[in-house]
């Protein structure tokens, strides 16, 4: 693989498809299909090469690997890429369900299609490079470009309230990477440098660090989203076209989770001890509000929305631990959330395009005309609850065990929040697909069609998987992840012995 730009080539391969969709002349039907076959094969292409970087990955080292770099803006900025065992997993998530927004929109979206179709494969460029990054600038570049393919997306594809949605998500994320934009440019000003491999080593002064904690997590909190500045969220969902909500919970959501892996953590050691209990507060009052507000929802989307919220939560609190098994649970939930809300939000999906509402009341006994759609949605509402045996549970109980070692408290309020998930799951799956067919409306729906099963069978199939066996994501993650817990441990201690010098120099 050495001399090959394996990163460049996944991550801008689907604005080569972009292109290729802009190109397309008319607006006819053939036009439509032909958009939409270079759209599919684009996704899966990038898909497949992407599976190239995870199994020449070398599990077995904490160095940044497939490393590119490229003289850019100035001397020091430079283009960067690489990518090691916390970010290299995200990038294979994004370009596994990219295929799959292109297959659930075939015959959702039939206005202005190659449109739609070249912010998707703009979107998945973006979103690729974030995680691959390793220049703050391209960073940045990459976290907030990635804002106008998702506005448009909701702004001209979404619901009736399409419009207000796509601002305030815009003007809410916004707001937050602005403090981080300026904290970027202290970052370099100190250090001298906006490689972030140097940075991770740089040892920046401990009253600086609070303030540079604080405006990256203005950023990433928003983008989580983490309570109270959640809001946009559910009005985001609602609105999106469903591929638009599939990337938004599978991918979107979890680049605050990442941003604090990759930044707060490692180079604001003694910041994020200092905040962690704030942290773990606003974790655990998102998982139990949240999940009291999602039992109160009549829109199944809106629904499932608050259940990301709470689960972005356990995310927060298990990272915020600073330890191993914090941290794994945490990515472990990121990757997990990702392929089971996807999933959810595919399968509202489904049942929308045949009755074109998602009020909850509108549905009740699909189990009678849709069996199949039934099995596959049992089985994410399983995993979203955390049922053992089910991706969703490995995460959940690895950040809890994290809390429990950290603050007995914090786990207690937690795990309330598994018993509330339970709860609204379940009684959104019991009035959605248990009981009698009574509505004339439903007695005609149709089960899953072929293309429904392309999409939701290789997802069953992975959260049944990694819940009963989670080594492959675990391996890839188990050396990145301990050598940022002891060098987050380490950094402590080293603040914390300087401190007691000092005292006893005063003394």
């Amino acid at each position: 693989m050495s001399g090959w730009p394996i990163l460049s080539v996944v991550t801008f391969l689907p604005l080569v498809g972009a292109l290729f969709v802009a190109l397309i002349r008319g607006d006819d039907e053939v036009a439509r299909r032909n958009a939409r076959f270079v759209a599919l094969w684009a996704t899966l292409i990038t898909f497949l090469l992407s599976l190239l970087i995870w199994i020449y990955f070398d599990a077995g080292t904490e160095e940044f690997q497939f490393v590119e770099e490229a003289p850019w803006l100035g001397g020091s900025i430079s283009y960067r890429m690489g990518v090691d065992g916390i970010s290299m997993l995200f990038v294979i998530l994004t370009t596994f369900l990219m295929p799959f927004c292109i297959l659930a929109s075939w015959v959702a979206i039939d206005k202005r299609v190659k449109e739609y179709i070249i912010a998707f494969l703009v979107l998945e460029t973006l979103m690729i490079g974030v995680f691959c990054a390793l220049d703050l600038v391209l960073f940045y570049l990459f976290f907030e470009a990635g804002l106008i393919p998702m506005f448009l997306i909701i702004g001209v594809w979404g619901g009736q309230r399409r419009v207000y949605a796509s601002y305030k998500f815009f003007l809410y994320t916004l707001l937050g990477s602005v403090l981080m934009l300026i904290a970027m440019m202290a970052i370099y000003w100190e250090a001298g440098t906006t490689n972030i491999i140097e940075l991770l080593e740089f040892d920046f002064p401990a009253g600086m660090q609070t303030w540079l904690w604080l405006a990256f997590f203005a950023s990433f909190a928003v983008k989580m989203p983490m309570w109270p500045v959640h809001t946009w969220l559910p009005d985001a969902h609602v609105e999106a076209p469903t591929a638009g909500s599939v990337i938004l919970a599978g991918i979107l959501l979890k680049m605050g989770g990442y941003g604090f892996l990759r930044f707060s953590l490692p180079m604001f050691p003694i910041a994020s001890d200092m905040f962690a209990p704030l942290v773990f507060t606003l974790s655990v009052v998102a998982i139990i509000y949240t999940s009291l507000v999602a039992l109160m929802q009549e829109d199944i989307k809106k629904l499932i929305a608050y259940s990301s919220v709470a689960h972005m939560g356990f995310v927060t609190m298990g990272i915020f631990t600073g330890t191993v098994q914090g941290i794994h649970g945490g990515l472990f939930q990121m990757l997990s959330h990702g392929i089971v809300s996807g999933a959810l939000f595919l399968c509202v999906g489904v049942v929308y395009d045949r009755m074109h509402t998602r009020e909850i009341s509108a549905y009740g006994g699909l189990v009678n005309r849709m069996p199949l759609y039934a099995v596959a949605f049992l089985v994410f509402t399983m995993a979203n609850v955390g049922l053992p045996g089910t991706s969703g549970f490995v995460g959940e109980f690895l950040t809890l065990l994290a809390a429990f070692e950290t603050n007995t408290w914090v786990a207690f309020f937690a795990t309330t929040g598994v018993i509330l998930s339970a709860g609204y799951a379940l009684w959104l799956y019991r009035r959605v697909v248990f009981g009698e067919l009574t509505k004339d409306s439903l007695k005609n729906i149709m089960d899953v069609d072929r293309r429904e099963l392309v999409i939701i069978v290789p997802l069953v199939f992975l959260t049944i998987l990694f819940g009963v066996y989670p080594a492959p994501i675990l391996d890839v993650t188990e050396v990145s992840v301990e050598n940022l817990a002891r060098d987050y441990s380490d950094a402590l201690a080293a603040a914390k012995a300087a401190v007691e010098t000092a005292g006893i120099g005063a003394h």
